[in-house]
């Protein structure tokens, strides 16, 4: 069953509008993940489409038809909550009988099921049990099955693996997956676990404060991510976000100019292009730690000067944290509401290195106030590791170099 929410808002009752606009499809037999912070509106979402929440505007689709006044036990969809909501009093083989109980089935059949996806699950050594006997993984297992068992053209899934330990999780996103796809069933999951978005979806929308920041498989939204808010929230360690501003420059390129150091973009490099109407302007540079590497061969003019205030050991790598100088960005300061008076751009290093004349630089928004250090952050998986206290010069992969403009959205187009 395919899924389309078309233009879908949600306002509750003394204007919280907890969803603006949204408009998604998902396609029939997709692992489709809602990924976003908590309070960005995913399980509203995913209450809208089992019809347990009223759309305040839009259309819903289920299978190609309006779905907007079906009843939940209409829409043919089964769904997992954070928590399992198992009877307590029944066993694992009741709660998952009791679906196919309701509809009256054969009852031998029904017994049959419940021992093959018993199997599947891992289950068939506890039917007899109580949910009280159980752990917290086998309980999401008992309520998987109970979803499951009644074959739903739409399996919803609402974070069902957050009240669990880190390894038990990890065991059970895999089976998860496999499962569901063996199954052939729409699946829409919301999770705030970008692992879990990352290991597990077909495709992913990210949302913030109700609103679709960005939808592609994961390697698009992580490797060309919509916003600085996506490109921040899916990378572990933190991304570098840097404070810019582009100046073209006729014989060189677009000049990032980061205050005490820059980089520079070639004519011949698409990205150029888009950045010359944003000359003058203040742009947000987006540097993962794997596109910095330390450099060893002669100064290119395109690397970072650090010093290296800390390193951390995560057993496969370490981690190096350099001071560099440039000032940081918050993704928090690109928010949805409209933005207070601007404060203007005060002129570069660049601008007086070049003694160009050019246009009033386009307003920043005010700034919400950010004290994280200025660090570079850059992995060591081989070669010398520098000490605490040394200067490092970083060369920047700038094929992965992001861009993004002073709204927080990509300056390059993104190829999706």
């Amino acid at each position: 069953m395919d899924v389309v929410l078309d233009g879908v808002n949600k306002i509750y009752p003394g204007g919280q509008h907890a969803v603006h606009d949204l408009r998604l499809r998902i396609e029939d037999g997709e692992l489709f993940v809602l990924l976003g912070p908590s309070g960005c509106g995913k399980s509203t979402v995913l209450r809208m489409i089992a019809g347990l929440e009223e759309l305040t505007s839009g259309d819903l689709w289920l299978g190609g038809s309006v779905a907007n006044g079906l009843s939940p036990r209409d829409r043919n969809v089964a769904m997992v909550f954070q928590n399992g909501a198992l009877y307590p009093h029944r066993s694992v083989r009741g709660n998952m009988m009791f679906p196919l109980e309701i509809t009256r089935g054969d009852p031998d059949e029904a017994r049959s099921k419940v021992r093959e996806l018993a199997r599947a699950l891992g289950l068939d050594s506890m039917l007899d049990r109580l949910p009280g006997t159980l752990s917290g993984g086998q309980r999401q297992r008992v309520a998987m099955g109970r979803a499951l068992i009644r074959e739903p053209a739409l399996f919803l899934m609402d974070e069902p693996l957050s009240s669990l330990d880190a390894g038990l999780r990890a065991e059970l996103r895999v089976e998860i997956a496999a499962l569901v796809r063996a199954t052939g069933a729409t699946t829409v999951y919301v999770t705030h676990d970008q692992v879990e978005a990352m290991t597990m979806a077909d495709r992913i929308a990210v949302l913030r404060e109700g609103v679709l920041e960005d939808v592609g498989t994961p390697e698009q939204i992580y490797h060309d991510p919509a916003t600085v808010f996506v490109a921040a929230f899916l990378s572990s360690p933190p991304i570098n976000l840097l404070r810019a501003t582009a100046w073209a420059v006729q014989d060189q390129g677009v000049v990032l100019d980061m205050g005490s150091q820059h980089l520079t973009l070639p004519w011949d490099d698409p990205r150029a292009s888009a950045l010359i109407s944003h000359h003058g302007a203040p742009v947000t540079i987006g540097v993962r730690a794997d596109a910095l590497t330390q450099a060893t061969s002669e100064p290119t003019g395109q690397e970072l000067i650090g010093h290296v205030r800390t390193l951390e050991f995560h057993g496969h790598e370490w981690l190096a944290y350099a001071e560099a100088g440039i000032p940081s960005v918050d993704p928090a300061e690109f928010t949805q509401r409209p933005i207070q008076p601007p404060t203007p751009v005060q002129p570069s290093r660049i601008r007086a290195l070049f003694g160009r004349s050019t246009p009033e630089p386009e307003p920043e928004p005010e700034r919400t106030g950010h004290h994280r250090r200025t660090d570079l952050i850059f992995r060591i998986t081989t070669g010398p590791r520098p000490a605490r206290g040394d200067d490092v010069r970083l060369a920047v992969d700038l094929e992965r170099l992001l861009v993004f403009d002073s709204k927080g959205r990509r300056v390059d187009p993104v190829a999706r």
